[in-house]
């Protein structure tokens, strides 16, 4: 079959090279998509993903290592006429795109995928403004909405294409791999791409998939690894639209192919990137976060919280932590007092050791104070981590358990397991919890007033004429926070 030639691409239907193919079945869901095809329970979490989302914006835009995200990266794009959230300032959407993501980032209390994992939100929701601000004109809710779900559920079926765990475990930075594609085929899709065009995006967006897990020890890049990806996609979106042809058949070309390179020594199958398109919904599968750690560690604080509560006035001897191989690679290594805050939330011993003291684990349990103070440091030496690879044996779903055993200096022991956390897709956190959550969030930042205009702009989005005034409320400087 021969290429369309580009005034046949840009044609509102033109076909992808390949329709039958991965990538062609793919950008051709995408761009027949509609507001009436999503069931309504669908496009109510969607809703409430974006509130989650810009919640974590709005309280991350001001932090430190986020002002200084902001001044260079404003400085090296110079002006434009995008938002940069909770700042005052304007930037090129390009930039508006990764320091939207990286407040998102800001302090890992944004979502993510268990299978699959990504953040979601981070990839998506900075590559849709940055979107609505190039294309000028009017972009309605209902755009933005179904734009959102087109990404929503593209992410997570490239990462289970890749079997996405097994990509964090080589120490890939798996989000910033699946999310450029997400971002790019909902970008496409507010700019009303053809099928053809939005696969040039996608060929775009696979060829800059890239990102170090690395950067967790102790790199504030880690919080802006999800902003390039989103970055990526609105900027292949744009290219693509604008008749620049990307790779065709990028997810399942043999040789140099996103699932070939990205896949090799484990099987990728290319058959999960639609199976189920239309029927089964990722978007309800996406975990909302209750802690500010690493989603693996979870089921630590969980379970620490748990044997808190039956300590009574027993002093801890030792800490044992069994897991299985996604956690244990993402979440333990012998830590280094002090550590970093972006390393204490992805260390398992920290976020068990802080949540026995202190009964959670949530922006106060990073302070500069807390992660370097003795009584942490007392529980994290007496702290051991075990893999145990049976758990790898598993249904996917069950393979972030963590067990947790307290030896007491009585003799005394205690054990608490978590199989899957709260907000795992069978408990997920429910839509009232999503705006509680938001609630409390936004208010440490701004006023009542602003809080509830944004909340009632974005549950409403689906009605809008205009996603504009919902960008003005996000694009006032917000309060700053977590100073130390």
């Amino acid at each position: 079959m021969q290429p369309p030639s580009d005034t046949a691409r840009a044609n509102s239907d033109a076909a992808a090279t390949a329709p039958a193919g991965p990538t062609g079945r793919l950008v051709s869901w995408v761009h027949a998509l509609t507001h009436d095809q999503i069931p309504q329970a669908v496009c109510e979490r969607a809703t409430h993903l974006l509130l989650d989302g810009l919640g974590c914006a709005l309280v991350g835009a001001q932090l430190p290592w986020s002002r200084i995200a902001t001044s260079a990266v404003c400085d090296i794009e110079g002006p434009g006429a995008a938002a940069v959230i909770g700042t005052g300032r304007t930037i090129t959407p390009a930039g508006a795109a990764i320091l939207n993501s990286t407040f998102i980032q800001g302090f890992e209390l944004d979502d993510f995928h268990p299978t699959a994992p990504l953040h979601s939100a981070s990839a998506i929701v900075p590559a849709l403004l940055a979107t609505a601000a190039h294309v000028g004109g009017p972009v309605s809710g209902r755009d933005f909405l179904v734009a959102a779900v087109a990404g929503f559920e593209t992410g997570p079926r490239i990462g289970a294409a890749l079997h996405g765990t097994e990509m964090l475990s080589r120490g890939w930075h798996s989000g910033p791999i699946f999310g450029g594609i997400a971002s790019a085929v909902a970008s496409g899709k507010v700019r009303r791409s053809s099928p053809a065009v939005l696969e040039d995006a996608v060929g775009f967006a696979a060829t800059q998939s890239a990102g170090l897990m690395s950067a967790q020890y102790e790199a504030m890049g880690k919080r802006m690894q999800h902003g390039f990806a989103a970055r990526n996609g609105f900027y292949s979106a744009a290219l693509a639209q604008a008749g620049y042809t990307g790779i065709d058949q990028v997810l399942e070309r043999p040789y140099g192919g996103f699932l070939s390179v990205y896949g090799e020594g484990h099987h990728p199958d290319a058959d999960e990137v639609t199976r189920g398109l239309g029927t089964r919904w990722e978007t309800m599968q996406i975990m909302v976060k209750s802690w500010a750690v690493m989603g693996g560690l979870h089921g630590a604080v969980e379970a620490a919280q748990m044997l808190r509560e039956r300590q009574g006035r027993r002093v801890i001897e030792r800490i044992d932590i069994r897991v299985g191989d996604v956690v244990y690679h993402h979440g333990w290594w012998t830590p280094q007092r002090p550590l970093t805050v972006i390393g204490a939330q992805m260390n398992i011993g920290y976020a068990a050791a802080v949540t026995l003291l202190d009964g959670v684990a949530l922006p106060e349990q990073f302070t500069a104070a807390r992660l370097d103070a003795d009584d942490v440091w007392n529980l994290l030496r007496r702290t051991n981590v075990e893999l145990d690879r049976s758990i790898d044996e598993l249904p996917i779903a069950q393979r972030f358990q963590t067990h947790i055993t307290l030896t007491f200096a009585d003799g005394s022991h205690d054990s608490a397991s978590v199989i899957a956390p709260h907000g795992n897709p069978a408990d997920p956190v429910t839509n009232g919890e999503v705006v509680a959550k938001f609630r409390n969030l936004a208010t440490s930042v701004m006023s009542v007033s602003r809080v509830s205009a944004i909340e009632n702009a974005v549950l409403g989005l689906s009605e809008a004429a205009d996603v504009a005034p919902l960008i003005s409320l996000l694009a006032e400087p917000v309060e700053r926070t977590f100073d130390q």
